[in-house]
């Protein structure tokens, strides 16, 4: 299924629409030479059914760009396009849509992982930020890797891991997030 690419997010989804959803896909957000492409684990579902990245409500992910000085504004989730005006771009490791990352197989994480490096390669960000350790360590087969920038990189684009900003990570506050987004930023504008 295609994202049916509503362009508000009033209305909330209906249990129809969100199960119609699992298994659709959101396009990227992506240019060549962004300063960071974050990359997510796998669309929501409810993000399929309205369009937008991150447009969960309790996700953190525009609180975080906000709050570490990634943007001039808290966007909302339908401004998502804008970003590459900021340098800023959206992909995912896995396409395919589910409730939970959980429902990915590993399998999916580790193609997923292979056809983000050729991604990568072909649009040359400066940095691209995977947003969760674990999918990270599936991924890219870095079983050990621990947050923060990674000793190796995807032809010249630096690695970044950092927390998964679903509301469902309790471990990390929005304190946390905006503080290790804004790490990222200031290595970002070096």
């Amino acid at each position: 299924m295609k994202s049916s690419l509503k362009t508000n997010l009033q209305k909330r989804p209906t249990r129809e629409e969100l199960a119609q959803a699992a298994g659709g896909e959101m396009p990227d957000i992506i240019a060549l030479n962004l300063r960071v492409l974050f990359c997510g684990i796998n669309p929501s579902v409810y993000s399929v059914v309205v369009g937008h990245h991150f447009a969960r409500p309790g996700n953190r992910f525009w609180k975080a760009l906000f709050n570490s000085g990634f943007t001039p504004h808290l966007f909302k989730p339908e401004e998502d396009f804008s970003l590459p005006d900021f340098g800023l771009g959206i992909t995912n490791i896995a396409p395919r849509a589910t409730v939970a990352a959980a429902e990915l197989s590993l399998d999916e994480l580790r193609e997923g992982g292979i056809i983000l490096r050729e991604k990568v390669i072909r649009f040359a960000p400066k940095h691209l930020a995977v947003l969760g350790i674990g999918a990270y360590r599936t991924a890219f087969e870095k079983p050990k890797a621990t947050f923060g920038e990674q000793s190796e990189t995807v032809g010249k684009t630096r690695l970044w891991v950092l927390p998964n900003p679903s509301g469902l990570n309790a471990h990390y506050q929005p304190a946390d997030l905006a503080r290790l987004f804004a790490e990222m930023r200031f290595d970002a504008e070096e």
